[in-house]
């Protein structure tokens, strides 16, 4: 029988004396725990002694009985397979006997626990469900409220299994009985009982959806609940019901709207968070402009309000604190980057933007918050009513520009930022005071104002460029350019991230200003910490782009370069900083063409070998997977993209740096990468030595085209439209010689042509093709 198994004395005292060392914080300890429990997963019934602890031991202390289960938990992730069947039995029989612990700590563990064990296959524990369907019944709470938090958290890990036909659709149970408990006297229960359900909306399960009416009948009826959880759940639930079932929603909408501008200024900001969701949600409806018409007035001054930083996030962002830049940065405060891979001939889509980025808001906070969700709202809301949503804004932004309230000026300045794309042509006659409000406010006493004023200048952009440059861009860049060499380490940052947008659409516009320029970004590189490094990089790299050739003059490379290189050299090949140095550098070496050539040879000697780095590491991997870990490509990516950089930039002069080295063969093997980012970069470097040095391709031609032609696969767009640029090139330079190749590239060529939904780009490069095609026959 399986409850017959019973602990030995001292075995338990021994797991139990691990357990308690292994909360120890010494580094040392915790190994050696770690050593015995791996040898203890050697034991047949070492996980029915974590079981025993976990539901048994009631004279234990309650962390150390949760951690056993923790660690159970973790053996069945990692070893569910081979445990012995009498142990998962076991342990099965035991989790159900306590899911009505007198511990919330120990039924929540314990809910953890069946959830895991259920996500193996819950097909293949049938007594599961109706034994926690039973215990929902319970008079006794503890039983009731941990049957609830195991359900809920299976609803959450096993939904597909719970609406299958094939399982008898246990929904079809639990949906009613989940919304009996929606009026239940305990407010936990309630909010399980919602959180159960709300995890089949989205999917419109037709279990949920045949009990729709009694569901929105017992939501509105918890509309006004006591318990804030309980609110935050309606509120999530409304948001996700607006999505799928608009109709039901559409008879009740004057009523949801009240309800929703009430919670969205609820005290608990977590519901204040889940209702303001809603906003974002409906602005996506068809009846978003006829629906919030009238409720405009009410509304935009709440989500204005929901802008402020709240006190927690104050003292998240060290508010308090003005002067940071000599504070070093803490590694967990960078956030990691992603290379993007070189494309030839494609557009950006700027509409890709960072959320983060869009609101104006600070890497430090991290998490989703009310503030970030009303500057969304406001914003999506801009885009919807257009100009009509200024007469009831402009006041209140009025009335906020001029508090003597730092906190509420900033969440003025903010919600300017957030309106400037929808209301654009609207805000045009105001910017004339708006515009040189913001430059003079550059220098405010608050650090988290000047960085908002950044980041909404930033927004405003293309139209400060097309004015005079004496009114607003000179002025606005001489500060902005201030802002750069901040002492306060976030003003710096959204400094570098608006100048960097300045720089996009001013482009060539900033000629005359580059000396000045140059001089405040490179005196950057000595005030700067770890993390606003990598931005001013970034900065460095778009003026490079913006500018182009303009920068090819002795006086700025000799600014420039050097502090460029200096940080080059002190770079190891397996720092990953090296990434957005070798972007900017990229752009770079394509600016300043023959001007690049001092610097020319370690940069492609370096490259070459970050390549052929990565490419041995990569073999060894595949051959020794458990003796060498797999690399980390995008140090090949970024090595390649500044090889094409070097290459667009210095043209034939590329060639005695070719000559002699082994970057073809390098290349025809990262051309067969599997990962297609590695694939991209490969192939927007062979069209650029197509360009620059020919005679070193040509060789090579009947090698690579074979490959160019599998990639003529619009299923990854960037690499399709790279190999056909490529093609392209190499069919100028060969004429007649390219008949040969013709029919392995041109039938691949007429399917992406004929594809629904084709890029603009690569329609470009592929009529091209067939242009050629037809002029040499």
């Amino acid at each position: 029988m399986i409850m017959a198994w019973q602990p030995q004395d001292e075995g338990l005292r021994q797991i139990i004396q691990l357990l308690k060392e292994s909360q120890s914080p010494d580094t040392v300890i915790q190994r050696t725990v770690q050593q015995k429990l791996e040898e203890l997963n050697q034991v047949p019934d070492f996980n029915n002694y974590l079981i025993f602890i976990l539901t048994k031991l009631i004279s234990e202390d309650e962390p150390t009985r949760s951690l056993s289960g923790l660690i159970l938990k973790n053996n069945i992730k990692s070893h569910y397979e081979n445990l012995p069947q009498t142990v998962t039995e076991f342990v099965k029989a035991e989790c159900l006997t306590a899911v009505g612990d007198t511990s919330p700590l120990i039924r929540a563990t314990v809910g953890i626990l069946i959830t895991t064990i259920a996500s193996r296959g819950i097909n293949t524990w049938p007594e599961l469900l109706p034994a926690l369907c039973q215990m929902l019944d319970s008079a006794d709470y503890n039983v009731c409220e941990g049957a609830f938090g195991a359900l809920q958290k299976i609803c959450e890990d096993s939904s597909e299994y719970l609406e299958d036909d094939r399982q008898n659709k246990p929904l079809d149970i639990l949906i009613p009985k989940f919304l009996q408990f929606f009026k239940h006297s305990s407010p936990k229960i309630r909010s399980h009982a919602i959180g159960c359900v709300n995890q089949f909306i989205v999917q419109k399960t037709p279990s949920l959806m045949n009990h729709i009416d009694m569901f929105l009948e017992n939501l509105f009826h918890l509309a006004v609940d006591d318990e804030a959880e309980v609110r935050k759940n309606v509120c999530r639930a409304i948001v996700m019901l607006l999505e799928v079932r608009m109709d039901r929603l559409i008879p009740h909408l004057h009523d949801i709207v009240e309800y929703m501008l009430l919670r969205t200024q609820d005290p608990d900001e977590n519901v204040a968070l889940e209702a303001c969701e809603f906003w974002l949600s409906i602005a996506d409806q068809q009846i978003c402009k006829e629906a919030l018409t009238p409720y405009l007035p009410r509304l935009v001054p709440i989500l204005v309000n929901g802008m402020k930083y709240s006190e927690i996030d104050i003292i998240l962002l060290k508010g308090d604190v003005e002067e940071d830049e000599n504070v070093p940065d803490r590694e967990e405060d960078i956030r990691p980057r992603f290379h993007k891979s070189r494309t030839h001939g494609q557009e950006e889509d700027n509409n890709e933007e960072d959320d983060e980025d869009n609101l104006g808001d600070d890497s430090s906070l991290s998490d989703w918050n009310l503030r970030k969700c009303s500057a969304a709202a406001l914003d999506v809301l801009a885009n919807v009513f257009k100009e009509d949503i200024l007469p009831v804004l402009m006041p209140i932004l009025k009335e906020t520009l001029s508090s003597s309230d730092w906190e509420v000026k900033e969440s003025g300045i903010l919600a300017l930022g957030a309106i400037a794309e929808g209301c654009m042509n609207g805000m045009i006659p105001h910017l004339n005071e708006l515009i040189p409000y913001m430059i003079n406010h550059l220098s405010d006493k608050k650090s988290l104002v000047r960085a908002i004023i950044c980041w909404t200048l930033s927004r405003y952009c293309h139209w400060v460029v097309g004015q005079p440059h004496e009114q607003y861009l000179k002025p606005m860049m001489h500060e902005l350019l201030k802002r750069i060499l901040d002492s306060n380490k976030r003003v710096q940052e959204a400094a570098c991230s608006a100048f960097a947008t300045l720089e996009e659409e001013a482009t060539t516009e900033l000629v005359p200003y580059l000396g000045f320029i140059l001089e405040t970004l490179v005196f950057a590189f000595s005030k700067y910490q770890h993390k606003n490094l990598l931005i001013l990089y970034d900065a460095i790299g778009t003026l490079a782009d913006s500018v182009g050739h303009h920068l090819n003059k002795p006086e700025y490379i000799n600014l420039l370069m050097p502090p460029l290189i200096q940080k080059w050299n002190a770079l190891k090949d397996e720092d990953k900083d090296l990434f957005p140095l070798l972007e900017c550098l990229s752009s770079v070496a394509t600016a300043l063409q023959s001007g690049f050539m001092p610097y020319a040879d370690p940069v492609f000697k370096r490259c070459i070998s970050l390549v052929e780095q990565t490419l041995n590491q990569n073999m060894a991997n595949s051959q020794s997977p458990d003796q060498f870990d797999a690399p980390d490509k995008d140090f090949m990516i970024v090595a390649l993209d500044l090889l094409s950089g070097l290459a667009e930039g210095l043209t034939t002069f590329i060639e005695s740096l070719i000559n002699g080295s082994n970057t073809l063969q390098l290349l025809y093997q990262c051309m067969q990468d599997p990962l297609a980012e590695v694939r991209q970069s490969s192939f927007a470097l062979l069209g650029d030595l197509t360009k620059a040095c020919f005679q070193h391709v040509h060789p090579c031609i009947a090698d690579f085209m074979p490959i160019l032609a599998q990639n003529l696969n619009p299923e990854h767009i960037s690499v399709c439209n790279n190999a056909t640029w490529a093609i392209g090139e190499i069919a100028v330079k060969l004429g007649t010689e390219m008949q040969p190749f013709i029919p392995i590239i041109l039938g691949q060529l007429v399917v992406t042509m004929n594809r629904q939904n084709t890029p603009k780009t690569l329609l470009e490069n592929t009529g091209k093709l067939k242009l050629f095609r037809l002029l040499i026959h």
